[in-house]
């Protein structure tokens, strides 16, 4: 009996939002939704994340149009999933307990199976309100525990002790630390834990152990989610299916590789020669394949990488000798735990495939490609590019500031945003914290969440005013307006609940949609008003015709008629 393996495909949500932008339109969405639904893939991220944003903002779409039509799409074969970023779900500051509550109920009801729960600084408390919530309305809570790296300092920085007149802490971010986050995760009634590596950070030797250990200490399925950028992607998720990984997060080929994740072919072939069933109707994923390399097309102006794989079909290949031995020797290797060699097997298989080669900036300084890509367009701004390596360098620094947050959105771009301030600054003659972003001030007050090591109360002084932790207050949050339009004859700007979250949600972006949407609504309604005016208008006047027509006796005939009637 083979061996199984459940496979989550991320290409219409995270694959889509790391390789272009999350510019896909629901008519390119619409044109793959039928291969989909023969696909049979375990699960399918699809909402969430960057969408319900970024389709509002740049395609003029409704999220939950989008949802909704996934949904009847995909006709209840695979299990769709989300991405939630626990209390503060798509801000920086957490909401009440009723917008969480609403958004996750509403989810669930139009669709959502999975909810995959983070937190940016990996405080569990801050993910406690959306389990219950989803677990009160019949959804599978994916619990994902944030991966990252310590800071790297010099020798001679570890020796002065450095940056902020403290001592560099010990090591942070170990297996057992991130096993201990999934324990207590369990506790918390987590479903699935997922160890959620967004920038790629997770070397296949770390893979390895974190996948035995997790596998030994918890009982719920694991899953690995991790990306290509650095070139450890492919490597990490081979030695976690050796290890007996449950779940892998992968993406269809032509959107795969590169800042996404890795390719489905490449770990289904993988899968394959080790005897381990994916489930997955690979001709349907064939299909999508090709339509995506259309739609691939259609989306250039933002897709950086611009390096296509090569033509593959995955439901019928063959594969040069050369290249079916790297396979066979990536397994061999992955199994005898000679993880270098796996990992450079891996590196040459995807060279062989045309994915995108390792990014060796990337994977020197640590981060996710996209803070350094945010980094340097900062500096491009000012003409100050050629600091770029200095704000590489500022990032430990910053980062241990602020409580060695994990790099991931959206902790990772406040580190990096200051980063840059504080070297512009300093470039200026003024101090290294001349210039702070509210989002750097509220982190180090405590305004997100607790961060894994302790803010020094006088850096926290110097910054924010305070030497003591401040939490948000919830009951201070104030629930966005929802204004009559007078313009549109007093219809409200949010027409029912799930409009009302998203302006809670987006409020910037969600009132120029939904005001698009009303006067849309408005004028349809006005337009058809005019027709049905103008059909009237022509019968009166038809009868009237027909009257005119009439001799003066079948005239007087009608008149009595009339008459006769109404006494």
């Amino acid at each position: 009996m083979k061996k199984k393996i459940l496979i989550r495909d991320l290409t219409l949500r995270d694959g889509q939002q790391s390789s272009f932008a999350t510019r896909m339109t629901q008519k390119q969405i619409d044109s793959v939704l039928t291969f989909y639904k023969d696909a049979d893939f375990y699960a399918a991220e699809v909402w969430g994340g960057a969408v319900p944003d970024s389709i509002m903002r740049y395609l003029n779409e409704d999220p939950w149009d989008r949802l909704e039509k996934i949904r009847v799409g995909f006709g209840g074969k695979t299990k769709l999933t989300a991405l939630s970023r626990g209390r503060n779900l798509f801000g920086y500051n957490p909401y009440p307990d009723e917008v969480i509550e609403g958004f996750n109920r509403l989810a669930i009801k139009n669709g959502i199976d999975i909810m995959r729960i983070f937190d940016a600084l990996n405080d569990l408390d801050n993910m406690k309100s959306t389990i219950k919530f989803v677990k009160e309305n019949g959804g599978i809570t994916d619990c994902a525990v944030c991966y990252t790296v310590d800071p790297v300092f010099t020798f001679m920085e570890k020796v002065k002790g450095v940056f902020s007149n403290k001592k560099i802490p010990p090591k942070i971010f170990t297996v057992d630390h991130f096993v201990e986050k999934a324990k207590i995760l369990e506790n918390m009634g987590a479903d699935i834990i997922t160890i959620k590596d967004m920038a790629g950070l997770i070397p296949p030797d770390v893979s390895n152990e974190i996948i035995k250990k997790l596998k030994k200490e918890v009982k719920v399925p694991i899953d690995l989610h991790t990306h290509c950028t650095p070139g450890y992607g492919l490597a990490s998720v081979l030695v976690a299916i050796v290890n007996d990984v449950d779940i892998v997060d992968t993406v269809i080929m032509n959107f795969a590789g590169g800042p996404a994740a890795p390719s489905f072919e490449l770990i289904q072939i993988f899968c394959e020669k080790m005897r381990i069933d994916t489930g997955v109707n690979l001709d349907a994923v064939n299909k999508i394949n090709k339509e995506l390399y259309g739609i691939r097309k259609e989306l250039d102006k933002f897709d950086e990488a611009k390096q296509f794989p090569i033509e593959f079909d995955i439901s019928n290949y063959s594969l040069p000798d050369n290249v079916n031995k790297l396979f066979d020797d990536a397994i061999s290797a992955a199994k005898a735990e000679r993880i270098e060699e796996a990992l450079n097997c891996c590196l040459e298989i995807e060279k062989y495939f045309n994915f995108p080669a390792s990014d060796e900036v990337v994977k020197a300084a640590q981060i996710p490609g996209g803070m350094y890509t945010n980094m340097l367009a900062q500096l491009k701004q000012v003409g100050l590019d050629h600091l770029l390596d200095k704000v590489l360098k500022t990032v430990p620094r910053v980062r241990l500031d602020s409580g060695l947050p994990p790099l991931v959105t959206p902790t990772s771009q406040i580190v990096g945003v200051q980063a840059v301030h504080s070297v512009v600054s300093e470039n200026k003659g003024e101090e290294f914290y001349a210039n702070k972003s509210m989002q750097y001030v509220n982190l180090v007050k405590g305004v997100y969440g607790k961060t894994p090591y302790p803010i020094d109360p006088e850096f926290r002084e110097m910054i924010c005013g305070t030497r003591e932790e401040s939490p948000y207050d919830v009951s201070l949050y104030t629930k966005q307006e929802n204004p009559a339009l007078p313009e549109f004859e007093n219809v409200k700007l949010a027409k029912d609940e799930k409009e009302e979250l998203l302006l809670e949600l987006f409020p910037a972006v969600a009132t120029g949609f939904l005001r698009g949407k009303r006067e849309v609504e408005y004028k349809k309604m006005i337009a058809e008003l005019r027709a049905m005016e103008e059909v009237e208008n022509r019968k009166i006047q038809e009868e009237a015709e027909k009257y005119n027509a009439l001799s003066p006796d079948e005239k007087k005939l009608i008149l009595l008629d009339g008459l006769y009637n109404n006494w």
